[in-house]
């Protein structure tokens, strides 16, 4: 069950945003991208501080908005973030630019990530978060799995698809295949997942390290 709108609410203001990220989000309505929740966004910086991240990937650039708040949980890391849309990424460019972030730590890639991700480093990032096209949401997580460091998190934004991921009347592909995934990653002696309720639904995957 997703969180009830009282309580996501209560969670979305405890999540205090400053005025660059409410700019960023304020440019993302304008855009027609659906921006992470400030609850999930909290939860992103508190997994980006618990792991000490140092270099975070990124799929999905929007206009800045996940990666303020990756930023403000790993204010040393390194964001490498992948987008299609030059017109968005030039939106947060400026953004963290309004945060003080150096250029050098925010590495922005026009292109699609399934073409892109096949050239990184694998086992290289601390954490790799997914906010993208879900219908290829399965083979982004395949990659990302393996570019992640042993004890790193997979973060997959949007997880509960607005609901549809609960609704057993709910059958469309994207659905479908996100469910298996779940399935498929709850029996994995690879991995530890979970999900968490906050905004429209957090995945984390963390990567374990292989039997001895």
């Amino acid at each position: 069950m997703q969180t009830s709108p009282l309580i996501a609410k209560y969670l979305d203001d405890l999540a205090a945003e400053d005025e660059v990220l409410t700019a960023a989000r304020d440019a993302s309505v304008e855009l027609g991208i659906t921006p992470i929740a400030p609850a999930v966004g909290a939860q992103l910086a508190a997994v980006a501080a618990s792991t000490q991240a140092t270099a975070i990937l990124e799929v999905g650039t929007g206009a800045g908005v996940s990666g303020l708040w990756l930023l403000r949980g790993a204010p040393g890391a390194t964001l490498t973030s992948i987008d299609t849309e030059l017109d968005h990424q030039q939106h947060a460019r400026a953004s963290f630019g309004k945060a003080g972030i150096p250029v050098t730590r925010a590495r922005l890639i026009t292109g699609k990530a399934r073409d892109v991700l096949p050239r990184m480093n694998e086992s290289s990032y601390d954490i790799v978060l997914l906010d993208a096209d879900p219908a290829n949401l399965l083979e982004y997580v395949e990659h990302a799995l393996a570019l992640v460091r042993i004890g790193g998190s997979v973060l997959v934004a949007h997880a509960l698809m607005g609901g549809r991921v609960a609704d057993p009347a709910q059958r469309s592909d994207e659905v479908a295949d996100l469910r298996a995934l779940l399935k498929e990653l709850s029996t994995s002696d690879a991995v530890r997942t979970a999900v968490s309720p906050v905004g429209d639904g957090l995945l984390q995957i963390v990567r374990l390290p292989e039997p001895a």
